[in-house]
Formats: structure tokens, sequence, C-alpha cells
């Protein structure tokens, strides 16, 4: 039996049986999730100065941002640039893209005073790295520039949709007192 914690280190290892294993293994879902919240709350820590409500709301938006992301890649990969062998579904998605999140715990490492920028643009690059692995097995590509491809533009829509959802929930700036007329 494969352990979350081998899992976990075979997904930071780039292995890539580990990401069609858990591909074809419905029961690996919740381990991803596992992988996301783990990897959001890792994030917050790292961000030294952030309190527990922060670090915990963290955690949540990565899984918010994980479902989003999977729904994204789905139907870019899937429905827009698929491959002639592409067959993939959501479910697939959101254990392989989980998985690839492996990277983003040594983000905890950042709270050490001077090293979060350094550690979290090395989490990125590597999640980045592992999200193409995974996206490339997940939808059976054969081109890995076709898996960057998703990704990207995956990314892209994912921080337009954010940038708007802050928009919205942003306070307005306060209007002073008006001088009566």
């Amino acid at each position: 039996m494969t352990t979350v914690m081998d899992r976990i280190f075979r997904a930071a290892k780039l292995d890539r049986n580990l990401y069609e294993e858990v591909e074809a293994d419905k029961d690996t879902l919740f381990q991803a999730l596992g992988v996301v919240f783990f990897s959001g709350l890792a994030a917050g820590i790292g961000a030294a100065g952030r309190g527990p409500a922060q670090v915990l709301f963290g955690a949540a938006a990565a899984l918010v941002g994980w479902f989003i992301w999977a729904a994204l890649i789905y139907l870019i990969g899937v429905k827009l640039l698929p491959e002639p062998q592409t067959r993939s579904d959501l479910g697939e998605l959101l254990r392989t893209i989980g998985f690839a999140s492996a990277p983003g715990l040594i983000r905890v490492l950042g709270i050490f005073p001077g090293m979060a920028e350094i550690v979290f643009l090395v989490a990125a690059v590597w999640m980045f790295v592992a999200m193409v692995l995974a996206v490339r097995q997940a939808l059976d590509y054969q081109s890995t520039i076709r898996a960057i491809s998703v990704v990207a533009i995956g990314w892209i829509v994912q921080m337009v949709i954010l940038v708007f959802a802050l928009s919205m929930v942003q306070p307005s700036p306060e209007v002073g007192p008006v001088a009566p007329g």
C-alpha cells in the first residue's frame, strides 16, 4: 500500500508514474485535497507575520483555487486544446493537480528571516513544472509544449478571475465629509 507521504515525495520528485497512479485511482481525491490544504498552510506560515485566521483563510483559498484551476485546465486542455488521444475528467485533474502542489510544502521555510522570497520563488517554479507534468499525464498529451501552454493559459485566466474577485471584495475608499453647500 502506498502511503500519502510516499506519494507526496514522489510528486515533489516529479515522478511521472505517480501522476499516472493518482490519475487512475479515484480513492486519492482526499489525499490530493490534503496536499493542497497543507501546501496552502505552508504558504501562510512561510509568509511570516500572518495571524492564524489569515493562515487558515489562505489554506481555504488554496482549496478554492485548486478547484477553479482544475476546471480551467479541463476546459482548456480537454475541450479547447485536446490532442487526439486526450481523455480526462475533472476528478482526474483534481487528483493530479492536487499532488502537483506538493512542492509548495517547502514554503513553510519562508518563516526564517530573509528566506521567504527565495523559498517562494523556488516553490513557484517547482510547482509550475509539477503542474505541467501533471497536466501532461492527466490529459495524455504527447507534447510538453501543449501542456505548458494549457497551464500558462489557465494561470492567466485564473489571475484575471482572482483580480476581478478581489476587486469586488475590496472596500471602497471612504469619502470625506461633504461641505455644506
